[in-house]
């Protein structure tokens, strides 16, 4: 029977005046690469140690594979979690860390040595079972770390940004090797990130967190595509915001003086809401072009990225907007002061909900790291319980 599957019902955790996780409902398929994705305090690492059972729920249920795990001890869920910091035994060998669990678990020899290897073999570290954890590389630590986890076959593995502490080109790296492994595995996998390009990456559905609530549970193609919420727009990958005042019909809005027609989202709102583009949707042209979707401006920067162009355009609205122009060799030298038209077309502007109309996301932000200011302690008894986890 297929195991791994896990459902978040209603789940709440306070700590002091400060929710961390308010009411959320999350269903994660077995055999899914799930990440949870936000800011700094959004309840994201809350909710792992949920899962994990290193805090307990003030309301709601954690169901693992059909059976309520909110009052189950740590020891005694089919869960395991790799954390950031590796908490390796440094006096260990490779083998004994890996082992370390399978012989708590009273297994016999035979069967630690073949379940050890082929765990070793599978996150490419046959051959260092001898090695100290110091002569090792980060990746390979952390490969370690991977592997005993793995090496016990649980039902579901909790990675708490187990990536965060390498450097960037190891980042991506093992970004696909990670998938590579779960994919080979076939375990549940529930990854906490803040880095959006890691959760794009690896996922086959993301949650965006945002004060403790899920703003919204999507595949990483519709997330970026079909952002729900002006939260998630502005968080998940590089947009343009535009507070503008909708008419209620056929997507028709106002950016100042300037019509705008959207072609998705909440097309039939009426008042003030924003839209959002993609740089990479957004076309620059001489300024003497008309036609429909198209509001003058003036560059202001042009950043060189070598496969692309990024240009920064200030509208005549007072709005910054950025075009992202691959460097295919036909596209036109843009310069700072270049008075020009920025086309958005209709297709690829999307009308948000006036939910959060009235906050911009950078005071939302604001909001979220001031309410988590008082809650430092969420992550220094993280740190703690590292160690303790494995000791069990």
């Amino acid at each position: 029977m297929t195991t791994g599957a896990v459902e978040l019902i209603n789940l709440r955790k306070r700590f002091a005046d400060v929710t961390a996780v308010d009411g959320i409902d999350v269903s994660i398929e077995p055999g899914e690469f799930f990440s949870l994705l936000g800011p700094s305090g959004c309840g994201k690492t809350t909710t792992l140690r949920l899962i994990a059972g290193f805090e307990r729920p003030d309301e709601g249920r954690i169901v693992l594979d059909g059976a309520d795990m909110a009052a189950t001890p740590p020891h005694r869920r089919k869960v395991n979690t790799v954390f950031q910091s590796y908490a390796l035994f440094p006096h260990l060998e490779v083998f004994d860390n890996v082992a370390f669990g399978l012989r708590r678990a009273r297994v016999n020899k035979s069967e630690i040595r073949t379940r050890v290897q082929r765990v070793l073999e599978a996150v490419q570290l046959a051959g260092y079972d001898k090695r100290k954890p110091s002569q090792l590389s980060g990746g390979q630590q952390q490969r370690v770390a991977l592997a005993r986890a793995l090496v016990l076959e649980p039902s579901v593995l909790l990675l708490d940004e187990p990536l965060g502490a390498l450097d960037a080109k190891l980042r991506k790296a093992l970004q696909l090797e990670l998938k590579s492994i779960q994919q080979r595995f076939g375990i549940t996998f529930v990854y906490v990130t803040h880095d959006q390009e890691e959760a794009l990456t690896m996922s086959d559905r993301i949650a965006v967190m945002s004060g403790g609530h899920v703003e919204q549970i999507a595949t990483p193609e519709r997330m970026y595509e079909e952002p729900e919420t002006v939260f998630v727009a502005d968080f998940l990958g590089v947009s343009n915001l535009m507070r503008v005042t909708a008419e209620g019909r056929d997507g028709k809005t106002r950016l100042g003086d300037f019509p705008l027609r959207a072609g998705c989202g909440e097309l039939g709102h009426r008042g003030e809401t924003f839209v959002v583009i993609r740089p990479e949707r957004v076309s620059v042209e001489p300024y003497e072009t008309s036609g429909e979707n198209r509001v003058p401006g003036m560059i202001e920067r042009v950043v060189y990225h070598g496969a692309s162009d990024q240009l920064v355009v200030r509208l005549a609205t007072g709005d910054t907007v950025q075009a992202l122009l691959v460097n295919d060799g036909s596209q036109r030298e843009w310069s700072q002061g270049t008075p020009v038209q920025v086309h958005m077309p209709a297709e690829a502007l999307r009308v948000l909900p006036a939910t959060h109309a009235g906050k911009t996301p950078v005071e939302e932000t604001a909001a979220e790291l001031a309410a988590v200011a008082d809650s430092r302690e969420i992550a220094e008894r993280h740190e703690r319980d590292v160690r303790a986890v494995v000791d069990e």
